[in-house]
């Protein structure tokens, strides 16, 4: 043994103990160095310093990600002398879990920048993305490849995300499948899945995570945002003030959001300082909505600090402005040694009890509750939160979580984990979460981006010119608010030769989609208007001029038996003057664009084929259309046939009038998406005027447009959706935009003009 060791070992003992009188002593820096990579200390080499290591993107420290100052003078964990401190490469999941088809390469390990290919086995389908790349953050971009037949199934194969193993082969309604995770992994997600009547599965795909995996601030804005805004939208608010006004309780069902915040010594100054700043962000995208909730604001350690309590709301002398301005004015101060993650949660269950108490057990009942917790999960007293959580659950649930009818009550109360720090203690916390609909646990590398994260909870006033923006509930139930639900529809007015009412929807804001048959030869853009509402009311627009797809010729197969011809049935108009965008009027996305791409987060240089696969991913896609309906329109709701359902669907194309070939595929193109039928769900079908309208998917808080409606085989209904008959041969045929993306190109992204500022497209 070398004399500095000695050295080290007697210097402890002094530390340790020096005539009778406890004696603390600093860390020092020996042997804490990491190759690759660096550290940081928290309080120098003081006694509680946290030493947190750093290393550069793509790599993560091991074996140890902090290390703190003991008493003693000692670093726990301590230093390995075998097993020295580095940076590693990042590795993600075993993807070789697929069924039914192959992986290429087939590696043992897969790290950062590899990429990987996928395809099925003879008869079986893709679903999913073909080729994945291995990201920085331990997650495989793109989506879990699945390779199924779904023939019979209620649902579709749920697929095995990489890393895991899933029991469970059998996918008819009420069949369950269960995850679990190989080998050092831990499970995020749904541990468990039911098929549900309508199709669906429960819960959320799961995925593994090692420990050095983490979620994307973009990934965290679309879950917690989506999950979030479906709490504040599930509420009907009686006042509408916000800004500096003062914030008042709903009368109709209220909403109750408890915040707590970790400043314990495992936790960065740096990350309390921009926790603080994230919820000052995400309090004030609230207040955007007709909502306006009650806070119950605390940071804590080993004690609880109260920043606000909720009780104060309910006697009407808490302001907007003065919830934000506490909040900016607290400092973190001194911290307590030691975490009690379980007196935060006892805190908020008492003023739960208390509103409980205060409106009485009835009113509780129209209570929601949404609790946002900050924290690494190191709590080393009060014990296990866990109970705390359990009776949470009962008050909310009333005690009864086993009556079947619980499950109404379950989306009364939301726990979401955003689990911060340099080292996370998962097992702890990702049994605390609790809500329906969404991701609740999240855990995050760095907080540096949750401020922008809860930025991008949509504040209309400011990004309103983005497509796909809508309400996806109705403030009101008259036309504005049906404007508020749709408003990309417009309706197209042909006064020509053959006049025509159809739809249309705004895709720029000089730009209306629609449907060639709409048209006839001969018609000029003056025999054509367009009607859309904006916040001065119904607005009559002049067109400029409008453009049928170069291929489209109705009677192109006439001498093969389809006496009506209806491919790339799709036109666009140009208005005169541009739309004013307004939360009552703003365009819908469409397919190719980087518009789009962004509305569905994906990153990098995505593609069309990408977009497609998130769309139109499963055999049977719910989709829907509108037709008119007083007070503005209604939605229709059907399933798109693909894959392995669209032959049966099509072969219905030859009950329709003026078809006499024997071929489906000789009137129903691949450029036709098909709807309609009985079979697990009776579609709507397409009336008369409701040509030329979006066929469309509402994904997260954008809408997408996905077709045109175009033609169908009966005509059993009139304008304004009143069926005259059921016939179970009916099917109607929509124009597939994914198909129609060069015509739009030549238009929309026409960059040789000055006219208008064009969309967008994607290279590929």
């Amino acid at each position: 043994m070398g004399a500095s060791v000695c050295w080290s070992w007697f210097a402890a003992l002094l530390c340790l103990s020096f005539m009778g009188t406890e004696v603390r002593c600093e860390c020092t820096e020996d042997r804490m160095q990491i190759e690759g990579g660096h550290y940081t200390l928290t309080k120098k080499l003081e006694r509680g310093s946290l030493l947190v290591y750093h290393c550069p993107e793509g790599f993560y420290p091991y074996p140890a990600l902090t290390r703190v100052c003991q008493p003693s003078g000692q670093w726990r964990p301590g230093a390995k002398k075998f097993s020295p401190q580095r940076c590693r490469r990042v590795e993600c999941p075993d993807p070789n879990v697929m069924e039914n088809g192959n992986v290429f390469p087939p590696q043992e390990r897969y790290f950062v920048g590899n990429e990987t290919t996928y395809d099925c086995y003879s008869g079986y389908t893709m679903r999913g993305s073909s080729n994945r790349t291995c990201l920085q953050n331990g997650k495989w971009s793109g989506f879990t490849p699945i390779c199924s037949r779904d023939a019979g199934a209620n649902c579709p194969d749920p697929g095995i995300p990489a890393g895991a193993a899933r029991s469970g082969n059998m996918f008819g309604i009420d069949d369950k499948v269960k995850y679990t995770c190989n080998g050092n992994l831990f499970l995020v997600g749904s541990r468990e899945r039911v098929c549900l009547e309508n199709g669906q599965w429960t819960g959320t795909e799961p995925a593994c995570y090692y420990k050095h995996t983490y979620d994307t601030p973009l990934e965290v804005s679309e879950a917690f945002g989506s999950a979030i805004k479906d709490s504040l939208t599930n509420l009907q608010s009686l006042n509408d003030t916000q800004g500096g006004r003062k914030i008042r309780i709903s009368k109709d069902g209220t909403l109750n959001i408890y915040i707590a915040v970790d400043i314990s010594e495992s936790i960065e100054e740096e990350h309390f300082e921009k926790a603080r700043d994230a919820i000052i962000t995400l309090i004030q995208k609230i207040s955007s909505f007709s909502v306006s909730p009650n806070y119950e604001i605390v940071f804590f350690s080993s004690e609880v600090y109260e920043v606000l309590n909720i009780l104060n709301f309910f006697d009407d002398t808490v302001s907007l402005a003065s919830v934000i301005q506490t909040l900016k004015d607290f400092k973190i101060g001194d911290r307590n040694t030691g975490t009690d993650l379980n007196l935060v949660l006892r805190t908020i269950e008492e003023r739960m009890a208390l509103i409980k108490e205060r409106v009485g057990p009835q009113a509780f009942t129209d209570h929601r509750h949404a609790i946002i917790l900050f924290t690494d999960g190191a709590y080393n007293m009060g014990g296990s939160p866990a109970p705390t959580v359990a009776r949470i659950k009962d008050m909310v649930y009333m005690n009864n979580t086993a009556d079947k009818q619980a499950g109404s009550r379950l989306e009364y109360l939301d726990i979401y984990v955003f689990a911060i720090g340099a080292d996370i203690f998962d097992d702890d916390l990702r049994p605390l979460t609790a809500g329906t609909g969404g991701k609740h646990y999240f855990r995050m590398k760095d907080i540096t981006g949750l401020q922008e994260t809860f930025d991008e909870i949509i504040d209309e006033s400011e990004v309103v010119g983005l497509c796909g923006l809508h309400k996806d509930y109705e403030m009101t139930f008259d036309k504005k608010g049906k404007r508020m639900r749709y408003p990309w529809v417009a309706f197209v007015i042909n006064q020509g030769k053959n006049p025509k009412k159809c739809f249309g929807s705004l895709v720029a804001p000089k730009f209306i989609l629609t449907a060639a048959h709409c048209f006839t030869f001969g018609d000029l853009p003056e025999n054509i208007r367009v009607e859309i509402d904006d916040e001065n009311g119904s607005q009559e627009k002049k067109v400029h001029h409008f453009w049928l797809h170069p291929s489209y010729d109705i009677n192109a197969k006439a001498e093969e038996g389809v006496a009506e011809f209806y491919d790339y049935d799709i036109a666009l108009i140009q208005l005169q003057t541009a739309v004013r965008f307004s939360s009552l009027a703003r365009p819908i996305c469409i397919p190719g664009t980087q518009e789009t791409s962004d509305a569905l987060h994906l990153v990098g240089d995505s593609t069309c084929k990408q977009q497609e696969e998130l769309l139109l991913k499963n055999h049977r896609e719910r989709l829907s259309f509108l037709t008119r309906k007083h007070p503005l329109v209604a939605e229709k709701d059907v399933f798109a046939k693909l894959g392995a359902n669209r032959d049966f669907c099509i072969r219905k194309a030859l009950t329709a009038q003026g078809i006499t070939a024997t071929d489906p595929k000789i009137a129903v193109t691949d450029n036709f998406l098909c709807t309609g039928g009985k079979v697990e769900h009776r579609d709507d079908i397409a009336c008369t005027g409701d040509s030329g309208g979006a066929v469309f998917k509402n994904y997260e808080q954008r809408t997408i447009q996905i077709g045109v409606v175009s033609w169908g085989t009966q005509e059993i209904c009139k304008a304004g959706g009143i069926y005259t008959y059921d016939n179970p041969d009916a099917r109607d045929f929509h124009i597939n935009l994914f198909k129609m993306i060069p015509f739009l190109k030549s238009i929309l992204g026409n960059q040789d003009q000055d006219d208008f500022t064009p969309l967008t497209f994607l290279q590929n």
